[in-house]
């Protein structure tokens, strides 16, 4: 007969003001049901249910009904957390905890909709961050300074952070598409907008600041004394400095073994691989590090013998007073403490990283160079990021101008 439909095709009919249509699929379990499609107007869902056909002859189709929230949760704990670093399962889970699943977390992950996410994210931009997670609230009364005594302070996120969000949806999606929950990944097709606020202007410190700050920690002997020393000799981060064991530092050959960082996830504290392939490198021991490594375990094995049993053995070269790991966090603490003894302006440890870049350019330290002892993967990285050129270098250059120019 002409007009008998074929196995498995299903059937449309009229449904509550509309159209309905239903096709027999395999889901991936192996299991045999009805998947249905819906629409007010009749061409539209022909063509949704022509759509769904297709999808079950080419292979199984899965017919539950997910929520974003419920999928979010799937895919952080069986795809990021078995497959990411810790340090990127807890970047996303924040987003899904702070903003995915309030925002869009009880949509349901077939019905979503490029303009959905783009209203969602529209909003997340414009509120104020202070007053939807009620960090002025969750203060003491008597500490309460801002949005909960009436007066917002209008902590918006930057354009950076709404990348990130974005960055974490995207990720997700893209499971979502690979899992054939969607058709396609509707946060690559969505924008980014955020209020323009004024640039800071990144700081760094002269070659006598940075020299001060050296001297004042030596002359203390400072327990962190080595680690400032990584930090601008070598412009290594934070978690890179304090990551050290006795086996990495070949005092022999005068050689460094960059491999390992503390990085703080949660409430833990983990000795990981360093950020890329390209930060793991070996280095030269110069003389001043030399003597800051010599002096660290000179200092190490009076703080064990002081300590006695109270020693937390972690083989790491920079610890606590009782040997444990140093948690990064509180590093930056001494790291200022240090900064206000030196007489030195308060700069960040990544402006300090930068300080060390700008330096070597300063000298005309080829940037090929400079970005093997930074260890960057791009040397767009070293030139446009980190290296700034210092107002010194900028009035000699000047100056030599208006000399070629009489």
């Amino acid at each position: 007969m002409s007009g008998k439909r074929g196995n498995r095709e299903g059937s449309m009919y009229p449904y509550k003001d509309g159209w309905a249509a239903y096709v027999w699929v395999t889901t991936p379990s192996g299991a045999l049901k009805r998947k249905y499609v819906t629409s007010k107007d009749r061409d539209k869902c022909h063509a949704k249910w022509i759509e769904l056909q297709a999808k079950a002859a080419k292979g199984p189709v899965d017919t539950d009904v997910e929520s974003v929230g419920q999928y979010a949760h799937y895919w952080l704990e069986e795809l990021v957390k078995p497959n990411l670093t810790p340090g990127t399962y807890d970047n996303y889970a924040r987003w899904v905890r702070l903003q995915i699943e309030p925002g869009i977390g009880s949509r349901r992950l077939d019905k979503l909709r490029v303009r959905d996410i783009q209203v969602w994210l529209n909003k997340v931009a414009g509120t104020c961050q202070c007053c939807y997670q009620g960090k002025d609230s969750a203060r003491a009364e008597d500490k309460r300074q801002c949005c909960a005594i009436g007066k917002c302070c209008k902590q918006l996120y930057t354009k950076s952070s709404l990348q990130g969000l974005r960055r974490a949806l995207r990720a997700m999606l893209g499971c979502a598409v690979v899992d054939e929950k969607l058709d396609k990944n509707l946060g690559s097709l969505t924008k980014i907008t955020a209020q323009r606020k004024h640039k800071t202007r990144r700081r760094r410190w002269s070659s006598e600041d940075a020299r001060k700050f050296l001297v004042s920690a030596r002359v203390d002997e400072d327990r962190y004394y080595l680690a400032f020393v990584f930090i601008l000799v070598y412009g290594m981060r934070r978690g890179e400095a304090l990551g050290f064991s006795d086996d990495e530092i070949d005092l022999a050959r005068d050689r460094l073994e960059v491999a390992w960082q503390i990085q703080r996830v949660g409430t833990e504290l983990l000795r990981r691989e360093v950020k890329t392939e390209d930060s793991e490198d070996y280095l030269p021991l110069l003389g001043i590090c030399r003597a800051a490594v010599e002096l660290r375990y000179r200092q190490r094995d009076k703080e064990r013998q002081e300590a006695g049993n109270a020693w937390h053995e972690s083989g790491l070269v920079i610890t606590t007073p009782l040997g444990s790991v140093k948690d990064p966090r509180n590093f930056l603490r001494d790291w200022y403490y240090r900064c206000d003894k030196a007489g030195v302006p308060r700069i960040s440890i990544r402006d300090a990283r930068r300080t060390c870049a700008s330096i070597l350019a300063d000298l005309d330290v080829h940037p090929r160079i400079a970005m093997r002892i930074l260890r960057h993967s791009k040397i767009t990285v070293t030139m446009e990021v980190y290296t700034k050129v210092s107002d010194e270098a900028t009035i000699t250059a000047l100056k030599r101008l208006e000399t070629e120019l009489g």
